[in-house]
């Protein structure tokens, strides 16, 4: 198969370091003589480079839809490959008919015995339909119509929105169609954590019996930060997927650790729990927060700024109000604090315990998180999130709007008649806040950050550049500029400004860290 068609199909060769592993956990599983109790079947083999090591050749069948990876294999053979020429066939598994399949292999899977002695070892491919550009593969080619088989109409009910996904369609005939059958499958672990798989999982009843993880970019022209996880299901024991552990390794095969994955099921997303605190009409908005999903790889689509947005489809739209305003900056500040990595994307934040309600200092450090890491821009409107008031930074003009620094005095009314909260409003309503260290010294670099930039000189010509009320973004556009393309630069040439900016990113970064225990505490995430 030509490079660009592979990667248009989400065809990926399997890294020898993961063949490896994996051969191991099937020996750890299926015990050591597994090969030669079982039968094995790639079938969506390549050019077979999953089945390198493999001991026992009678026992091995591979297939796949290419007449081209099929001459691959072959030639292989002739050079020393353990396989049995006759075992490797042309097979188009989400099309074709078992009938096609060598008389031995439907032997095994027509007798009920022989079926559960079967492993189909399978590294499937992971083309998504419509995919994108800079989505999960990172292919740069669109995917529209790689779904289309006679499978996904065939089992419509079973799959949902899973039948977007080449390799759920696999995985379900499989199921229904090699009954008892043992699934060592590599894959994206949405059938284990997606939301949209739920009806999936209520069907797809199997015992995960081992599971690794390791980055997605290991793999042959994977661009994406997301696990690929390999998963050994016995398909015989009638179980439903609730929650797992795994080893993880990083890209070097190093074993990093265990991780829990979880099905979610019965479980509420945050994004119902932030849903549940829209502004009452008639309230001042102060912001708006903007957020698509509610897992960690949409960490970037999580955003709290003052842009007028079009409701979509999908997105969840929150506007920020005194009303809610500690809903909303606890809600900003638990999406942001915890890096998003390979290894957490599919994990998903949720509705939380009641026991953040009267967790003062959790509701205070999470404010000061997202007052020096929003995306508020002055230009769409009143910069109502100013900390400081204006003597505090020698603002050569009067703000627009001190309400920050007000609420931060404990000088803004709230009219919340949301009883749950009575103790959130005795606490930090009517007097100042009381932050903590790690807050105090975020507040402070925050000061020194915003007073420098009205140190700046601005000739009579260009007073009109001067903003009195500049937020963050806007003093970080101001300092670090645009390149050619529109975008932000990276860096600022003053010296000055590039220390206090570093200066607030660590110890933003410091009290990130002290948030993150409380985000589980609190049961925004699961351990």
């Amino acid at each position: 198969m030509d490079k660009i068609k592979r990667e248009r199909t989400g065809s990926f060769f399997t890294p020898q370091i993961w063949v490896e592993l994996s051969q191991k956990y099937l020996t750890d599983v299926l015990g050591v003589n597994w090969q030669d109790e079982y039968y094995i079947w790639d079938c969506a083999a390549g050019t077979g480079n999953l089945l390198i090591g493999l001991t026992n050749k009678y026992n091995i069948f591979a297939s796949t839809l290419d007449r081209q990876d099929i001459d691959v294999i072959k030639d292989r053979i002739k050079n020393g490959a353990n396989l049995i020429e006759n075992n490797v066939f042309q097979f188009d598994f989400l099309n074709d008919d078992f009938t096609k399949l060598p008389k031995e292999l439907q032997d095994i899977i027509n007798d009920p015995e022989k079926r559960k002695k079967l492993v189909v070892y399978i590294n499937p491919p992971y083309a998504e339909t419509n995919a994108k550009k800079g989505t999960e593969s990172g292919v740069n080619i669109g995917k529209s119509g790689v779904n289309l088989t006679k499978l996904r109409d065939k089992y419509d009910a079973f799959l949902g929105k899973g039948k977007r996904e080449v390799y759920a369609q696999f995985v379900v005939r499989l199921y229904n169609e090699i009954k008892d059958c043992k699934i060592a499958i590599f894959s994206k672990l949405k059938i284990l954590n997606a939301p949209f798989y739920e009806g999936f999982r209520s069907k797809f009843l199997a015992k995960l019996q081992k599971m690794f993880v390791v980055p997605a970019n290991s793999f042959d022209n994977v661009k994406g930060q997301f696990p690929i996880g390999f998963q050994i299901w016995d398909t015989s024991e009638k179980q439903k997927f609730e929650q797992n552990s795994a080893n993880f390794y990083d890209k070097n095969g190093v074993l990093q650790g265990t991780k829990m994955f979880y099905s979610y099921e019965n479980i509420k997303y945050v994004n119902s729990w932030i849903i549940e605190k829209r502004c009452k009409e008639g309230k001042t908005i102060i912001a708006k927060i903007f957020c698509v999903g509610s897992d960690f790889q949409h960490q970037d689509n999580c955003r709290l700024n003052s842009q007028d947005i079009p409701n979509q489809a999908g997105f969840t739209i929150i506007e920020v109000c005194v009303q809610n305003i500690v809903e909303c900056t606890v809600f900003y500040a638990v999406r942001h604090c915890i890096e998003a990595t390979w290894l957490n994307d599919r994990d998903q934040f949720l509705y939380p315990k009641n026991t953040w309600e009267t967790d003062t200092e959790f509701h205070n450090d999470c404010l000061i998180y997202t007052l020096f890491s929003n995306n508020v821009q002055s230009k769409f409107g009143t910069n109502h999130w100013i900390p400081f008031t204006e003597y505090e930074v020698d603002s050569k003009k009067k703000f627009e709007s001190n309400f920050m620094s007000r609420f931060i005095s404990g000088k803004v009314k709230n009219d919340n008649e949301n009883k749950s909260l009575i103790k959130i409003e005795k606490a930090i309503r009517n007097t100042p806040l009381i932050f903590s260290q790690e807050a105090k010294e975020v507040f402070e670099a925050g000061k020194n950050l915003w007073k420098y930039y009205h140190t700046q000189t601005f000739p009579v010509y260009e007073i009109e550049t001067y903003n009195a009320n500049a937020s963050l973004y806007d003093i970080r556009e101001y300092f670090q500029g645009r390149n050619e393309s529109g975008k932000m630069n990276h860096k600022g040439k003053d010296e000055t400004y590039t220390k206090l900016i570093g200066d607030l990113r660590e110890k933003l970064k410091v009290l990130a860290k002290k948030i993150e225990p409380k985000v589980y505490e609190h049961g925004f995430l699961l351990e």
